[in-house]
């Protein structure tokens, strides 16, 4: 598996990912309704952001984005969020782009990566993150509606970098 910079010609296979992810309503709160050109214009980040893919070959297996958390005084706090083709989950796709982006983020002099919104439900996501050096924070009780679960939590996360 190769970890490399998005580019145009990828988005026929991104979108899919992000099509699938977005539906299933289970760990995004994005709209299920979304648009592919307005979940291109989410997913793609523009510089100083990064948006990338991880491929096997010509298959696109998962996809992250990665950039400041906030502009200005809190710019100095990276974020980044990952999706993964369901067919691909269970063979460390997540974890290689998690640990992708925490190297970029240090490669670029941030003080840290925050994850806003890990939904609690995603027990396999918060695993690899705590791996990763990751702590929950904070947790907002309810503010996720699971499409199986009802409301639960949705987990601030945070590695110091």
């Amino acid at each position: 598996m190769e970890i490399r910079e998005f580019t145009d010609a990828d988005w026929p296979r991104v979108w899919p990912i992000v099509r699938e992810v977005v539906q299933a309503r289970d760990t995004y709160t994005y709209d299920p309704d979304l648009t592919a050109e307005d979940a291109r214009e989410i997913w793609i980040e523009s510089p100083p952001g990064r948006t990338v893919v991880a491929v096997d070959g010509e298959e696109v297996l998962g996809t992250a984005k990665m950039g400041p958390n906030r502009p200005g005084p809190g710019s100095h706090i990276s974020t980044a969020s990952f999706m993964v083709a369901a067919d691909a989950r269970g063979r460390g796709v997540g974890s290689t782009l998690c640990a992708d982006a925490l190297d970029w983020a240090r490669s670029r002099g941030y003080a840290g990566m925050q994850f806003n919104a890990v939904t609690e439900s995603n027990v396999g996501a918060v695993k690899v993150y705590e791996r990763l050096g990751f702590h929950i924070v904070g947790t907002v009780p309810g503010a996720f509606e699971h499409p199986t679960l009802g409301r639960v939590g949705l987990h601030v996360m945070y590695c110091p970098l």
